[in-house]
């Protein structure tokens, strides 16, 4: 970092570094790229159809199978669901490999597109039909309505048909007639089937005793209602052991999120208040306000994308649907205000205490040399980041034998435009560098006493605000991030923030680039490499609207 008043210069990258974030891409390629790439070539389908598709297909099916009647006003909506349970037992068990090579994947999909269908028509009242994402093909189906009386029933309303068609009062042997049709048709043997007896869940269950996934059964699950089917889904369960264990892990990693993430955030961003106030002789407070702006902006825009769409029109969602805006409009101002005055007290604290400059003013000279610099030290240390976290995933898996499994909530197959998906790479960036390393390391170096004390503690709170995600056991995220988080702390101490904020967008967004790259469509492919190249046209505008400043010319001297 240079200090206050010197001229802004930033540290050349040496050839070791250089070589360092090459071989890190090499092994980023290597172990997460070239797999996804090879599967993807494979003859198996992995290019998901498109939600237009999806809704015709679940249209047409429900049309033809489930007895319904299209109406103008109908709005069918598709989101992604997976069976995070199932998927993480067979990544635990490491059963993945033989479930695709034998084709369960396409019969029996953990990921499917869900199209469902509410409208006011009583005719047609919550239904949905699953469609495995790649093929298109209906793997379940789910109709709790289908007439008028179901709709009564709602309201304590008794009919005829609705006593008749109670799944309580329908003999075993009439719940099979009315299943072993829907089995046929999915191409299934009813006579090679055994009946699973007490199945709570649903009406009637079929085992398969000769398809297991290691210790789970195939099973064909039905549900009725008047006289009818009115649900079936096939498919496997994760064992309750495995079911038991995740829910304490999620346990444990929400309270790790809370205590050892979230109070200490507040009361880092408590102090950021306090010294932005007690340091305001050497920061100003209008420093930070536009990169906070530009924060709660991104924020907003990135939460708007993640809002569930649905077509339930009703008075109660739409007042849902407001409520949830204005409260994760009210987090976003929070956060972006944290953001502001960790950038406000973090200058100051540097500035007073440290005389150092980590965060130069756009008005000095050679800041556009400077940014430029930042962005390219910003590249090379995203490629040792990649290399370094791939060999912590590697070593990892064979010390604590982690696993990881799908989220449904977090994928970009839920957001209203996908393709958007990478600006929450500049969220992380600005945020998390601003509090954990900019302020975080100064204050707790204040309190600790110690540089290398005061990057452990931080790095420790920014890990374990990363527990929840789907990764276990819920140890190995703030093991793996620990060591992220140290060279963060490390490339700010040695290059400033913005080679630190850098370092952290072209990181993630490498990582979500890379994302929407497998998603297969041109707009997603085309979103996923300007991601990565953005940051860089970020510094190379800053660049250019402060380019070097040249030198005054000497006025010729005048001998007369």
């Amino acid at each position: 970092m240079n200090s206050v008043g010197q001229p802004l210069q930033q540290r050349a990258l040496t050839k070791g570094l250089i070589f360092s974030g090459i071989i890190g891409l090499i092994i980023f390629i290597m172990f997460q790229v070239l797999p996804s790439l090879l599967a993807s070539s494979s003859e198996e389908n992995t290019t998901a159809i498109s939600k237009v598709e999806a809704r015709e297909k679940a249209a047409l099916f429900a049309a033809e199978q489930l007895g319904y009647t299209a109406a103008a006003n109908d709005e069918w909506t598709v989101t992604y669901q997976s069976d995070s349970s199932f998927y993480g037992y067979m990544s635990r068990e490491k059963l993945l490999e033989d479930y695709t090579k034998n084709k369960l994947d396409r019969r029996y999909p953990f990921d499917v597109f869900q199209v469902s269908l509410l409208t006011s028509d009583t005719l047609n009242l919550n239904l949905s039909v699953d469609l495995n994402m790649y093929t298109g093909e209906v793997v379940a189906f789910d109709r709790e309505a289908q007439s008028a009386s179901a709709n009564l029933q709602k309201y304590g309303i008794k009919t005829a048909a609705s006593s008749e068609s109670n799944d309580t009062e329908m003999s075993l042997e009439q719940k099979e007639n009315l299943a072993r049709p829907w089995l046929k048709k999915w191409e299934v043997n009813p006579s090679k089937l055994q009946i699973e007896p007490n199945s709570k869940a649903y009406g009637l269950v079929y085992t398969d005793s000769s398809v297991k996934v290691g210790e789970s059964q195939l099973r064909y699950s039905f549900n009725f209602a008047e006289g009818e089917v009115s649900s079936y889904k096939a498919g496997f369960s994760a064992p309750s052991w495995h079911t038991s264990y995740v829910e304490k892990q999620t346990s444990l990693a929400t309270k790790l999120t809370l205590f050892g993430y979230g109070l200490p955030t507040l009361a880092l961003g408590i102090l950021a208040l306090i010294y932005s106030i007690l340091r305001r002789g050497h920061t100003s407070f209008a420093r930070g306000a536009f990169l906070s702006s530009v924060h709660f902006v991104i924020m907003m825009v990135s939460t708007y994308n993640m809002l569930p769409v649905t077509s339930d029109q009703s008075t109660e969602a739409r007042v849902s649907a407001i409520i949830m805006f204005v409260v994760y409009a009210l987090y976003s101002l929070l956060m972006s205000s944290l953001l502001y005055f960790s950038l406000v007290g973090g200058n100051g604290l540097w500035r007073q205490e440290e005389g150092l400059n980590p965060w130069p003013r756009a008005k000095e000279p050679g800041y556009g040399q400077y940014v430029l610099d930042s962005i390219r030290a910003g590249y090379i240390w995203a490629f040792v980041l990649l290399g370094v976290q791939t060999i912590m995933f590697i070593i990892l898996s064979y010390t604590l034998n982690n696993w990881s499994t799908t989220d449904a909530s977090q994928s970009p197959y839920n957001m209203r435009y996908a393709w958007l998906l990478p600006i929450v790479a500049w969220l992380a960036g600005l945020s998390e560098e601003a509090i954990y390393r900019f302020f975080g390391i100064r204050m707790l170096k204040k309190l600790v006493r110690s540089t290398l004390a005061a990057c452990l503690i931080t790095s420790l709170i920014w890990a374990l605000g990363h527990t929840l995600y789907p990764i276990y056991p819920v140890s190995s995220r703030p093991i793996e991030l620990m060591v992220i988080g140290l060279l963060f702390s490390y490339i700010f101490l040695r290059y400033g923030f913005i080679a630190v904020m850098f370092s952290h967008v072209v990181f993630d967004s490498i990582l979500m680039g890379a994302t929407l790259i497998f998603m297969k469509e041109s707009i997603n492919i085309g979103a996923g490499i300007f991601a990565i190249a953005m940051p860089f046209l970020v510094a190379y505008i800053v660049y250019r609207f402060n380019p070097p400043q040249k030198p005054k010319q000497a006025e010729p001297f005048n001998l007369n």
